[in-house]
């Protein structure tokens, strides 16, 4: 008998994306939500949450890399360093890949998140057991309003927004978050597909450029995404990520991210132009 995960990939869309699985791993109820995680024949091991694909072992590089390396590379000597969510910590995996990094927080809300992406994607956690990691088990939005001043990069790798993500998206967040940084910091946020959810990706960038002086929005292809084309927006401080000089950037052992495309990512198609422009 086949067995299929068949993923209502955006609420009342009509969408679907299937995926044959070989073997359910793990399937509970946590206090916040419906946890999985299966091994499929084509993506691999993959996390579930809600009944939304939220990362697999064989296209995490994609978002991962990206998420991390455009702030990481822009800022000049990020130290610290804060995740909120990411609690699969691949986005940790690789921030503690920049040696200037003495010390980066995972914030996530639901512990066993932590633990289940431990026992059953140590490819992905693998670093979450790093010194230079504290992981803390918590309300994202509680902890950013108490440290002020603090972060030189803040990394929202957020579960789409509804639910319990559903205030990590918008102006409040995003001036707790302006005043967490640095007087140099930078942030940046997965914010959705721009082809299904126009009107979500424009009021987060708004948003965030209502806030901070710079405001960038880049793309990325992630396969089990919907769409397949993901955005992601950056708030700054002070350095534009956009503009950044690709030649100083050290060659770093990855699978999507280069610095070529650090470059390039920023230029975006026309009709993702036309869903950011006021």
């Amino acid at each position: 008998m086949d067995l299929w995960l068949k993923e209502m990939q955006l609420e009342d869309a009509g969408i679907a994306m299937t995926y044959k699985v070989k073997e359910t791993l793990v399937r509970k109820k946590t206090q916040f939500q419906d946890l999985a995680i299966v091994d499929t024949e084509v993506f691999g091991r993959m996390l579930v949450l809600d009944g939304i694909v939220q990362t697999t072992i064989k296209d995490e590089f994609v978002y991962h890399e990206m998420i991390s390396h455009i702030p990481l590379f822009t800022h000049p000597n990020p130290k610290k360093v804060l995740v909120v969510g990411g609690g699969d910590g691949g986005a940790i995996r690789e921030i503690l890949r920049h040696p200037s990094v003495e010390k980066a927080v995972l914030c996530e809300i639901d512990g066993d998140v932590v633990e289940e992406c431990k026992k059953y994607l140590p490819e992905i956690s693998c670093a979450l057991d790093d010194p230079r990691c504290e992981v803390f088990i918590g309300d994202g939005i509680k902890y950013v309003k108490e440290h002020k001043n603090e972060f030189d990069v803040i990394i929202v790798d957020s579960t789409d927004p509804f639910s319990i993500a559903e205030g990590l998206f918008g102006g409040n967040f995003y001036k707790d978050i302006y005043e967490s940084l640095t007087e140099d910091g930078i942030f940046i946020a997965q914010t959705e597909t721009p082809f299904y959810l126009p009107e979500t990706v424009k009021k987060v960038f708004s948003d965030a450029k209502a806030i901070f002086p710079v405001t960038k929005m880049f793309m990325a292809a992630i396969p089990t995404y919907p769409g397949g084309y993901w955005s992601f927006t950056v708030g700054s401080k002070k350095y534009d990520p956009s503009q950044v000089d690709i030649t100083k950037i050290p060659e770093m052992d990855t699978k999507y991210y280069t610095p070529e495309i650090h470059k390039a990512c920023f230029v975006l198609p026309k009709y993702v132009q036309d869903v950011i422009s006021e």
